[in-house]
């Protein structure tokens, strides 16, 4: 699994900025509490050359799968305990699950720090799961 300060990031696919070239459909992982987004360490080494190509061609766009065999079907995201696909309020909920399995495991461990972080992962989920539920009651779209 990949975490970011304490949290399960979501697989994805989404568009970078390299330079000038906007390179599209790039395999991702996004973390839901800090938002950090980093390309997905299996196809790491193919992003930055075609990154390198398309800005050494000028090209302002390029499709990453179009350039690079996919490798969805080869568990790419096989590890993450969510993805994009799925229900924003399902990903938040098992956010907080796993934030709360976690907490009495470093409180026994008497890891302050982990503790610490915990805690400020399950406020920044638990602010999102209230936004998520005002919007929901006042009528708008997960």
């Amino acid at each position: 699994m990949s975490f970011c300060c304490g949290a399960s990031m979501i697989g994805t696919k989404g568009t970078l900025r390299h330079i000038g070239t906007h390179i599209h459909n790039v395999p991702l992982l996004f973390c839901p509490v800090c938002h950090r987004v980093e390309v997905h360490y299996m196809v790491e080494s193919e992003y930055e050359i075609l990154a390198e190509y398309a800005h050494g061609d000028g090209a302002p766009e390029v499709d990453f799968q179009d350039y690079v065999e996919d490798k969805s079907g080869s568990g790419l995201y096989e590890n993450c305990v969510n993805v994009e696909s799925e229900e924003p309020a399902d990903v938040v909920l098992n956010q907080i699950d796993m934030a709360l399995d976690l907490l009495p495991v470093a409180r026994l461990l008497q890891d302050d720090e982990w503790e610490a972080q915990l805690i400020k992962r399950l406020t920044a989920l638990s602010e999102r799961c209230n936004k998520m539920r005002k919007k929901a009651l006042s009528g708008g779209n997960l």
